[in-house]
């Protein structure tokens, strides 16, 4: 007759049972359960709401990003990248040099802080100049940077404020680029949290396929 395990031994060998079990179940059966109820149900959102525009990816919808014109000076890391004025732009960002996803994050400045008043001056300046306004019309949103440095919308205001600007560079009519703008405005999200906003990256594919 064999002689029994020693309990302490006994129980290493049930610890190393579940321990393969709980890893099979969690780690392995769990995890492709939930990628195919996700790949079957929100195929598009689980594979990161890409966004397309004549057979090419453009982006996310849920990552805003830059439109600018490309650099004179590629190589050049002082030359600061300009506004392309053809597109309807983005706030500001505070992630990396601008809608970096790797480096998410606000700027940290408090509202009794000079950098983040003279930042807010300067883009007041700045985007009035640009868009052809009074400064003093400016929308909020189009002088601070989201929470995240990712956020693709802009409040509604924001985004009609640009819309003589990208009429006139594009030959289009303003009602026509008005229209636009209306048309991808979005809700508050649940109908009552925050405010109507325009998702930029959707806004800029509707005006390249705009005809």
């Amino acid at each position: 007759m064999s002689k029994p395990l020693p309990a302490i031994v006994r129980t290493h060998f049930t610890a190393l049972r579940v321990l393969l079990v709980l890893t099979v179940i969690l780690g392995i059966v769990y995890p492709l359960l939930v990628t195919g109820i996700s790949q079957v149900a929100f195929s598009d959102k689980a594979n990161g709401s890409i966004v397309t525009s004549d057979g090419k990816e453009i982006g996310s919808s849920l990552l805003g990003q830059n439109y600018n014109l490309p650099k004179k000076n590629p190589d050049d890391p002082k030359e600061e990248a300009q506004p392309d004025p053809k597109w309807f732009q983005p706030r500001p960002s505070a992630a990396g040099t601008g809608y970096d996803p790797s480096s998410s994050g606000a700027s940290n400045l408090g509202p009794n802080s000079d950098d983040l008043l003279k930042a807010v001056n300067d883009r007041r300046a700045a985007v009035a100049e640009f868009d052809g306004v009074d400064p003093a019309s400016v929308p909020a949103d189009a002088l601070t940077a989201s929470g995240s440095g990712l956020d693709p919308h802009i409040s509604v205001a924001y985004a009609k404020e640009q819309v003589n600007r990208v009429a006139k560079e594009r030959n289009l009519p303003a009602e026509t680029v008005k229209k636009l703008v209306e048309k991808c405005a979005e809700g508050r999200s649940l109908g009552f949290l925050g405010q109507d906003g325009v998702n930029v990256v959707l806004l800029n594919k509707a005006l390249s396929e705009s005809k």
